[in-house]
């Protein structure tokens, strides 16, 4: 696959990663397919590397919930199903309110939305979202994903918790593992995708977390009854 050297300049840890990455847009690109399934040795053969980078890379996506083991097989891409995407959307709900609340509450990093470092942070974030937008937009599934995941990366950091941000990226990241596989069904995406990220960064910079609950909620509603009606079809 492009994009992964196993040249002596690559330590065995960043060729872990680079193969880690790739997969996960394999996976997500729709070109690994839920429940298909591979062995090691067929991976690094496929990327022309030894294979502990490769089991080690597959490990972490197992961990990440994008993989399972298959005993005395390898591995396979994890089937999700609606009820999974339903308890994937109630977990992030919870997670996300608790954000809400320690804005609610003052969190430093909102203290005072009118601070430089506040204002940057958020306009940063802000430029990821107007991104994600554009891609939505114009139907471009796997742009948006990318530009998705940093954003919710970004906004979350910013309640200075690494905990709730790695717990909240794995729960984003499955989301759109268990989406992808309805989504791809459809032969135009344009005007289909939710394009609401700008819209709940300036909600957050303002303090008000009755509209950024709001759009979350309609974010929520609008993914579920778009993948409900895709399943049903």
């Amino acid at each position: 696959m492009p994009g992964i050297s196993g040249t002596g300049a690559v330590t065995r840890s960043t060729l872990r990663q680079q193969i880690a990455d790739a997969l996960r847009d394999e996976v997500l690109g729709g070109r690994l397919q839920p429940g298909q399934e591979f062995t090691v040795k067929e991976i690094a053969e496929q990327y022309g590397v030894s294979a502990t980078p490769v089991r080690e890379a597959l490990v972490d996506l197992s961990a990440q919930g994008l993989l399972e083991a298959v005993q005395h097989r390898g591995f396979r891409v994890h089937e999700y199903s609606l009820d999974d995407y339903r308890e994937m959307l109630q977990a992030r709900a919870l997670v996300i309110d608790g954000m809400f609340q320690a804005l609610d509450a003052g969190h430093e990093a909102f203290r005072d939305p009118g601070d430089p470092r506040t204002a940057a942070t958020l306009a940063v974030v802000r430029r990821r979202g107007e991104e994600a937008q554009r891609a939505a937009g114009a139907g471009e599934l796997t742009v948006l994903i990318g530009y998705d995941l940093r954003f919710w990366r970004e906004l979350s950091a910013l309640f200075g918790n690494p905990y709730l941000g790695d717990f909240l990226h794995r729960l984003r990241l499955q989301s759109w593992v268990c989406a992808v596989q309805y989504l791809r069904r459809l032969p135009d995406l344009r005007g289909v995708l939710w394009a609401g990220h700008t819209g709940l960064v300036d909600a957050l910079g303002a303090r008000d977390t009755v509209a950024a609950r709001a759009v979350v909620a309609a974010y929520n509603a609008h993914s579920l009854g778009l993948l409900e009606r895709l399943a049903a079809a």
